[in-house]
């Protein structure tokens, strides 16, 4: 499977910024995913997840009530839209999926096997 992500870019704080993630050479719809965040000289940390159905999202508390995951089976996409955004949110962000995930790992990034390149959101103050 692999992975693209896009929607990055530069935006101020309070704006909102969509990001999306297309989906090819395989089965799409029985992953799990996730996006996933590093900022400059941080460690990777978890975003967001949604199950393979979309029944169930999770989010880390930084951006719970914040932040959107939704997917399109029929599209193979999935996306974070970004609301209210801050400038502790610069960060890559990357798109990340899997199958057979159960929800108490979906925050752990060693359970995702397929990887995007990656897209860079910067939100300046």
């Amino acid at each position: 499977v692999q992975l693209v992500e896009s929607g990055g870019g530069l935006v101020q704080t309070g704006d909102s910024l969509r990001l999306s993630c297309a989906a090819s050479g395989g089965t799409f719809g029985n992953f799990a995913m996730a996006w996933f965040r590093q900022a400059a000289e941080k460690e990777r940390e978890f975003v967001a997840a949604i199950s393979w159905n979309g029944d169930d999202t999770y989010y880390s508390d930084s951006v719970k009530g914040r932040f959107v995951i939704s997917r399109d089976n029929a599209k193979n996409t999935v996306s974070l839209q970004m609301y209210n955004l801050k400038p502790e949110d610069t960060a890559i962000y990357y798109c990340a999926g899997d199958g057979a995930i159960i929800a108490a790992n979906v925050h752990d990034d060693n359970s995702y096997g397929y990887w995007g390149q990656g897209t860079q959101v910067t939100v300046s103050s």
